[in-house]
């Protein structure tokens, strides 16, 4: 009877213990997206810089430079983001149709193809380097995310 007693606790601790981690990562994730959206584009641009500056070691030049195009796609998401949330909060919300949401991808695509032109002028070799493999990682921790995401949401 001791026995049994034990595996059921065991087996409860384990359970509250694997539900605690798979709740854990949402909840961090919402809390640090959430002060990220406060921010105006100017900051946001200002903090990637800086964590441009750290990664790849960029000198003075490469930073104003970078800086001005930071803020370009900061400015972009934030209006994007304001405008998918007006829609959303409209009454007549629909989702995309198949035309827009090409439409979309292909002006996400373009995007990073014209990002990934002044990046390769801005920085050196070894830099360059250093962040299309950062730019991998990134794009490959997204997908993740995604695939793992709930689709009921």
């Amino acid at each position: 009877m001791k026995k049994l007693l034990m595996v059921a606790l065991a087996f409860i601790a384990i359970q509250a213990t694997a539900q605690e981690r798979n709740e854990r990562p949402n909840k961090e994730r919402g809390s640090k997206m959430e002060r990220f959206q406060d921010l105006t584009p100017d900051e946001m641009a200002t903090l990637q810089t800086k964590k441009m500056t750290l990664h790849l070691d960029l000198n003075e030049s490469q930073q104003k430079e970078i800086q001005k195009i930071n803020l370009e796609n900061a400015k972009d998401r934030k209006s994007m983001r304001e405008t998918r949330m007006a829609q959303k909060e409209s009454s007549n919300f629909q989702k995309p149709s198949k035309e827009e949401r090409l439409k979309i991808m292909n002006t996400r695509l373009d995007r990073k193809i014209e990002m990934k032109a002044k990046m390769k002028k801005i920085l050196n070799e070894d830099q360059y380097a250093k962040w299309e493999k950062n730019q991998a990682q990134m794009n490959d921790k997204f997908e993740k995310g995604f695939k793992n995401r709930d689709p009921k949401k």
